[in-house]
């Protein structure tokens, strides 16, 4: 409660005050989901303005609003994207920022053994794993790093099946599509530990998820204001309880 009333005086001090609520269109990568949603939920109750989300591959949003997509502000699952985008001049200069430390997880619910997740994995003792999409899907491109820095990928890849973004390569393990696969750890909050392996950070290089002002946010007070609030204490607790770090 106290930081929530830190927060709303934060917004006072810096004129961040609400007159009229708007509404707010954010585009924002598959991995970040449930922190998105209770994130935007806060937002709502402290400034009464209006969030709708829309999720994706990070690739995928890109190009959408590339293409002219009506968003206004855009929760990547990298840096790269964000960063085009304001060298393309479609964001704003000095508003990319990293909200979060993307975390990957090598989740395997289905094999009844006593083997952890990585014995499995290079046992060889599967028919399919799942991975996100590499050229769209930062934690897809991560999968393919650890797997080529644990010298595996070759014996793998015929076993590989890809989902079209971190979403749908969750589904693909849970509904047994797959019997292992690599996935985000927020989307693993409430499971059992001893189902997965969170991948040693120097196994793939860093999932730098950044933020960044979209053109069409200019002019959006919510916009910027929803961005602020991504760097106070509140917003902060809320993405690590998903099992994100921080930088």
């Amino acid at each position: 409660m106290l930081k929530k009333i830190q927060f709303l005086l934060l917004f006072l001090f810096f004129n961040f005050h609400i007159v009229h609520a708007e509404k707010l269109l954010v585009a924002v990568a598959s991995n970040f989901v449930a922190p998105a949603k209770e994130l935007s939920q806060e937002f709502s109750r402290i400034t009464s303005h209006n969030v709708s989300l829309s999720f994706g591959s990070t690739g995928k949003l890109y190009a959408q609003i590339v293409h002219g997509a009506p968003f206004q502000v855009f929760l990547a699952a990298d840096q790269e994207r964000p960063f085009k985008l304001v060298s393309q001049g479609i964001a704003e200069k000095g508003s990319q920022f990293t909200y979060a430390l993307g975390r990957i997880v090598l989740y395997c619910p289905r094999v009844e053994t006593d083997q952890q997740p990585l014995e499995i994995l290079k046992s060889n003792e599967f028919a399919r794993m799942a991975i996100a999409n590499p050229t769209t899907a930062p934690y897809g491109r991560a999968a393919l790093e650890v797997l080529q820095n644990l010298v595996i990928l070759e014996n793998l890849s015929t076993r590989i099946i890809q989902g079209d973004n971190i979403a749908q390569t969750f589904q693909f393990v849970s509904t047994g599509n797959a019997e292992l696969g690599f996935v985000s750890r927020s989307q693993l909050i409430n499971i059992d530990p001893d189902l997965y392996w969170t991948i040693p950070a120097d196994l793939h290089t860093p999932i730098q998820q950044d933020a960044v002002l979209l053109q069409k946010g200019l002019d959006t007070k919510a916009a910027r204001e929803f961005l602020e609030f991504l760097k106070s204490d509140l917003a902060r607790e809320i993405i690590q309880s998903f099992g994100y770090d921080l930088e």
